[in-house]
Formats: C-alpha cells, structure tokens, sequence
C-alpha cells in the first residue's frame, strides 16, 4: 500500500480542542546504513513550512519490521494529530497494537516520540535538554571499546582511547572460535571437536580475569576498567568470574546473565563485589522497572528505544534517582546520532547520571547527519540548537543502503565446541 493510499483515521484525534491550527501531515521512515548496521530514522512533517522532527527507531536486527510498522501502522493514527501532544500519541500508540512492547513496536513508537520532542524543542527555540529542566552537569562522560585478538592488542587500542581523553575503557579480549564477542575470534580454535569453530566459557572464565591483572599492571590504577559478559554464563558462573575480577576494582561489569533470567539478579549482585550494569536487552518499561525497584542492577543500562523513546525513559531516570541506582545507556554503532543525542539529553538532566558508553561515528555517519555529537576530551556535549540540534541529509542517506542479515549470519555461528547454539 503507497503513502497516498493510507487511510486517515479519524478516531485517533485527540478529544480536545487545539490551542492553534499546527498538524502533523506525514509520516515515513528513512533507513540508511553509512557504518554498516543499519539505522531507521522516523521523521514527522507538519503544516508549518520547514517544521519537521526526527526520531530514532533504530533496531538493526529487524529494520524492515519497524519500517512496516511505522508506516503501515503507526502513520495513519498520526495524521491530523497536534505534535504537542506527546503523552497521549505516546499511550495511544503503545496500546493500538493490544499485544505491547517488544522491540519492533517500542523501537518504532521511540522513533515518533523522538521526533515529537525534537519538534517541540524546535517550536520552542530551545534544546530538548532544556524542555526536561536544563543541566545538572556540563557534559556526559563517556568509555570507548579496546578489544584485541590478544591482551597486548588490547591493551594497544586501551592506550590510544586514553591518550585522546578517555577515563573509562572496556575491555573485551579474543577468544578460540568464532563466538568471541567485542573482539576478533578465530576459527579452528577447538580441533578435533563437533563445531571447532565453537567458543568455550571455560576459556572465557579463566582468560578474563588474567586480561584484567594486565592491564591494571599496564595500565594503572586511573583509569576505569569496563567488561561485558554479552549474557552468556548462568548465576554461579558471575559470581565466580565477580570475585575473580574483584582486585582490579571494575566499574562495572555488564549484562552478566540473560535476560530470562533476570529474577537471578537480586541475588547476583548482593552477592558481586563488582557494580553489575544490565539492561541492554529490556524491552519493556514494566520490566526496566523492575530491575530498579528489585535490587538488581548497581546501573540500569537501556537501549532507549527499544522502551519506547524519551517518554518512557525519563520515568525511569526518576525511578533511579529515588533509588540510588545509576544510568549508563547502550549506545554503539547500531544507535543512530540521533539516539545518541536523545542519550545525552538524559545523562546532562540528571543527578542519576553514571557512564555514557560512546561511539565515535566515521566520517560518513558525519555526512549523513550533519550535527552529530563528537566527544572532547572523553566527553559529550549537547547540541545547544533547537531539538536535538541535528539534521539527516536523504541525498546522502542513500548512498548507504542497507544489508539484511548482518547479525544472523555472525550469531548463527555463535556455538560451543560440542555445536550447541550460544545467546550472541
């Protein structure tokens, strides 16, 4: 079904009147790939010339199911609507679909609610970080990503991200097999095994701490040292790799277990002598909840959209201040600038405000979103332009169209050496 062929649906309008004539007029999303990963980007059009918002909706794995979602589904109820309306798009959105949450339709309702608040900060003349109370810090600090084929490599790439201002690195190291995550695997590590390209987690359990003993020997005691777990070992197993790592004092260690089973947490981190970051695959704002409000996370650590945008997330940030629970939001390459952006206005608002996981987007990201943020110092600031303060050039959004099944073909192989499937 074309744009021009959609239905407008009338009992989507709001029940009351608006203060003034603006409206939505369209709605289409705009995929583009410049790093790889593919990045949805939803934009709002309104009948004010040269008013328009952009949002984030960015879920790489499933890309064209949150386009289908957001045109097919989502645009129809928007059309007519008043922008200003951001709560109540928002809940209208969420409950359409009966079936809530999950990452398709939260990802695509973050990208309109983006686009919502960039609009408001646009009519207004001021940041979105203003529109949520103005700072509480000047900037968001940030940690970069070293991950070798071995432990000097590592330790390399940990060198240069400090010596460009950096305070926190994560350090992931290279494993036999091709599972590795955050570096380089290599095939052929298990010989004479039913998959010799597996990744073993008893060679995980011991190779990790002795990275750690490294590079704190290397390194030194300033800066802050980072791992993720990417959810692949059970309860005992984080607690035993926990206590290993304790000596090298972590400033945190992430997604530890997977997400089903998160009621382990509680338990996991009272029992941790590292702060556990976890959050990354939440696709739920209930279930975010309840990882603060249970004791299970030290830092709550969210892709946003894949909750649903700002709306939902700045709920949370309140929960994590009356809790004493910090912020550290999912931000690689598979987070568009603009999320990245919606990211940042969070961390600068908020006393709850832990770590900023950074990505330094390449100089094509840069050209197809003009305004991206770029670190100084191992910092990020705002844009000080209205909204999000950053645009998407479409002309060259389509130079770099998108590649299906990037992650399935990696995760896939993604197995232990006697052929069993591991969560990627």
């Amino acid at each position: 079904m074309s744009e021009a062929e959609l239905p407008v649906l009338p009992e989507t309008q709001a029940p009351w009147p608006a203060r003034d004539g603006l409206r939505i007029t369209r709605v289409r999303a705009i995929v583009t790939a410049p790093e790889g990963p593919p990045l949805v980007v939803v934009r709002i059009d309104t009948n004010e010339p040269g008013l328009y918002g952009l949002g984030c909706a960015t879920f790489t794995q499933r890309f064209t199911a949150v386009v289908a979602t957001i045109e097919q589904h989502v645009a129809p109820m928007l059309i007519g609507r008043h922008p200003a309306d951001i709560e109540d798009i928002f809940r209208m959105v969420h409950f359409s679909s009966y079936w809530r949450n999950g990452p398709v339709t939260n990802n695509a309702l973050a990208g309109v609610d983006l686009a919502l608040w960039d609009i408001a900060g646009k009519r207004a003349g001021m940041p979105v970080y203003e529109l949520l109370g103005g700072r509480v810090r000047a900037a968001a600090q940030c940690y970069l990503h070293a991950g070798g084929a071995t432990v000097a490599e590592t330790l390399d790439q940990a060198r240069e991200i400090m010596a460009a201002g950096y305070r926190h690195v994560r350090l992931q190291v290279g494993q036999p097999g091709l599972g590795a995550y955050g570096a380089a695997g290599v095939g052929g590590g298990y010989p004479g095994q039913p998959y010799p390209d597996g990744w073993d987690v008893q060679q995980y359990l011991r190779t990790t701490p002795a990275l750690f003993a490294a590079a704190r020997g290397e390194l030194g005691e300033e800066v802050e040292l980072l791992h993720d777990v990417h959810s692949r070992l059970s309860p005992k197993q984080v607690v035993l790799l926990a206590r290993a790592l304790e000596p090298y004092r972590l400033f945190f260690l992430e997604d530890v277990i997977a997400p089903e089973e998160y009621d382990r947490l509680p338990q996991i981190r009272a029992e941790s002598p590292v702060p556990i970051a976890v959050g990354e695959q939440v696709s739920s704002v209930a279930d975010a909840a309840r990882l603060v409000l249970g004791g299970g996370v030290d830092l709550l650590r969210l892709h946003i959209t894949a909750v649903g945008g700002l709306t939902p997330t700045r709920k949370l940030v309140a929960l994590c201040e009356l809790t004493g629970v910090k912020t550290a939001w999912h931000a690689p390459a598979d987070v568009s600038p603009i999320g990245a952006a919606a990211n940042v206005a969070l961390d600068v608002t908020t006393p709850a405000f832990g770590i900023q996981e950074g990505h330094e987007y390449h100089e094509a990201a840069l050209e197809v979103f003009p305004g991206t943020l770029v670190a100084r110092n191992g910092y990020l600031y705002p844009n000080d332009a209205p909204g999000w303060g950053i645009e998407l050039d479409e002309r060259v959004a389509a130079k770099y169209p998108p590649v299906t099944h990037l992650h399935e073909r990696w995760s896939a192989r993604v197995r232990r050496p006697d052929g069993g499937i591991e969560a990627p």
